[in-house]
């Protein structure tokens, strides 16, 4: 016989759950109903017993292990505020040399190298700082691109040939050619501009 996890006694004062089952019995459509009264407890009795032991048991466990004290630092000791965590100096890691011999050579760090606090902005995965021309330089390149356009289209302009200054005309207006007199037809001779 299995053995509950509560006592006889503590099951009288537990409130009981019904639950009703119907069985389909085979396509026939007569319906068999029973009611099973089930003496179970419900869960939420147990929570605050369980709630109530856990912070015990962790309070047990804290006293139990005793770290050392966290340092209480001045600003001028900690500058930074970030308790007194050595910061290295904010260099991106793309300014690296990348044929030294690191340990991790993908993000250009060796093992047990301290890591800088702003890590995410310095670190290989972001945004490479674009260092291949200055500021100045990059203005007089987009100026000379824009006026080498603009200057291209102006000898175009003057090159192309303009459009006859006299239309072509038929006789007729090509009105037999083209289909008969529904037809749209062409420039005939006397026609308006």
């Amino acid at each position: 016989m299995k053995k509950l996890p509560f006592s006889r006694r503590d099951s009288a004062q537990l409130p009981l759950t019904f639950q009703t089952v119907t069985i389909n019995c085979g396509g026939s459509f007569k319906m068999f109903s029973r009611r099973i009264v089930v003496a179970r407890p419900l869960r939420t009795s147990f929570i605050p017993r369980q709630i109530a032991l856990i912070p015990q048991r962790c309070a047990s466990q804290a006293a139990a292990s005793s770290g050392p004290d966290y340092p209480e630092l001045t600003d001028i000791e900690d500058p930074g505020m970030n308790g007194g965590y050595i910061n290295p100096p904010r260099v991106k890691r793309q300014f690296r040399d990348p044929h030294a011999d690191w340990w991790d050579k993908q993000e250009r760090r060796n093992y047990g190298e301290p890591v800088h606090e702003d890590n995410d902005i310095l670190g290989m995965f972001s945004p490479e700082e674009y260092t291949h021309q200055k500021p100045g330089t990059a203005a007089l390149q987009l100026g000379l691109f824009v006026a080498s356009v603009f200057g291209l289209c102006a000898v175009v302009g003057i090159m192309y040939p303009d459009k006859q200054s006299v239309p072509r005309e038929f006789e007729g207006g090509l009105e037999r050619e083209l289909g008969g007199p529904t037809a749209v037809r062409a420039r005939a001779a006397g026609d308006p501009l």
